[in-house]
């Protein structure tokens, strides 16, 4: 057992230097983030599913951490102590492990710690450009190792972003609609709430409470709420600020006020998240989906197109990716482009390697504003199995 341990180690450590060689021939410079991170940071980024996964702890000082679950945000924080201007442009690649919570009995292919070889860039604003480069790097990064048989699937959230944006709805529920992208069952409840006539409001709700709040004045919704729990004699339980129990409050008054959604508009969102076709033909399915319904969002199709131009020409085998519109990956800081390498024997549940573009991540791990980001990762203990075919 020992033996087979070290031979496995030995392996992944000759796989990761041709990964590594190739990342660095593309001009991305080695670094090595710390493992142990602020915990608030990622349980604020990384999304529900997650969350869960996460090995938090405190130390003697009563700082809550975590070993990190993804190389990501360390790399943006790295980032971000080496540049007092985050826009400053960088790319990074790193080796190192991440960890994640598996229950008991998970296949061998989801380890609690698992090894990571990845790549980032930031400041780079052609991001059609900065995608191609990214996925090509990648896939040079797979062949090197090896790899022969292996399919690309993408999706780009910025084309659902700029739909949800073009459409006739308040703002409020764009960026609720946004937040429910992730749990395919949530946004259809949520799509389907929105187009009753009467939206249901919440039976623990108090009405009385809800008849003194104005959407239009939110600062005497925060005093009004505070003076009914005051004189209740209700404390304060729980995670959620008075403000955040003021602002879902006010939103439940605002929708109740609000015409539902229409059906036209609910159906072509459905009808876009159902699209799955090959990258190429997709690009047709989407331009006479929006067209019908008077949609226009040139600019975030243009990209998309121009993004899958670049791929072809850099000699990535497009013809046979796949574009699904509902594929967002398992992490929410993405923000637009998506894209993941899956092998027959691993199948969609455990592909090789996957990345994309979030551009909110670096203000929400410190600076100041939105940076262009975008980064992908091998999974290498995914990758050695492919290779040597022992994916039990």
């Amino acid at each position: 057992m020992v033996a087979e341990t070290a031979k496995k180690f030995e392996a992944l450590e000759a796989q990761a230097q041709k990964i590594m060689s190739v990342f660095i021939k593309a001009g991305h410079e080695a670094v090595a983030p710390a493992i142990i991170q602020p915990a608030g940071v990622f349980l604020d980024v990384i999304g529900e599913t997650l969350r869960a996964r996460t090995y938090v702890f405190t130390d003697p000082d009563g700082e809550e951490l975590c070993l990190r679950p993804d190389i990501t945000v360390p790399t943006c924080r790295l980032h971000i102590e080496r540049h007092a201007n985050p826009m400053t442009r960088a790319k990074y690649c790193y080796n190192g492990s991440a960890f994640r919570f598996q229950p008991a009995g998970a296949p061998v292919a989801h380890p609690r710690e698992f090894r990571q070889a990845g790549i980032e860039a930031f400041g780079i604003t052609d991001k059609a450009k900065a995608e191609a480069q990214t996925v090509v790097t990648v896939i040079d990064a797979l062949k090197a190792a090896g790899l022969k048989d292996f399919k690309l699937h993408v999706g780009d959230l910025g084309l659902f972003r700029a739909l949800l944006e073009a459409a006739d709805m308040p703002v409020r529920w764009r960026r609720r609609l946004m937040h429910q992208f992730w749990r395919p069952d949530a946004f259809r409840t949520e799509l389907k709430r929105l187009t009753t006539a009467a939206i249901d409001v919440p039976r623990d709700v108090p009405k009385e409470l809800l008849t003194k709040l104005d959407p239009e004045r939110p600062d005497d919704g925060e005093k009004q709420v505070a003076a009914y729990l005051e004189s209740r004699g209700i404390d304060m339980l729980g995670t959620r600020t008075l403000g955040e129990i003021t602002e879902n409050l006010l939103s439940i008054v605002a929708d109740a006020k609000t015409q539902p959604l229409s059906a036209a508009t609910a159906e072509l969102l459905e009808s876009y998240v159902r699209v799955v076709a090959p990258a190429r033909a997709a690009g047709a399915r989407l331009r006479d989906l929006l067209r019908g319904g008077n949609i226009d969002i040139t600019e975030a199709f243009d990209a998309y197109q121009r993004r899958l131009q670049l791929l072809a020409d850099a000699g990535v085998d497009v013809t046979h990716a796949d574009f699904e519109a509902e594929f967002g990956r398992t992490l929410e800081y993405y923000t637009g482009f998506v894209f993941e390498v899956v092998v027959p024997d691993l199948g969609r549940q455990s592909p090789v390697a996957g990345g994309g573009r979030y551009d909110t991540l670096m203000r929400q791990c410190g600076s100041e504003e939105d940076v262009p980001a975008v980064g992908a990762a091998i999974h290498t203990e995914r990758l050695l199995a492919a290779l040597t075919g022992d994916v039990r």
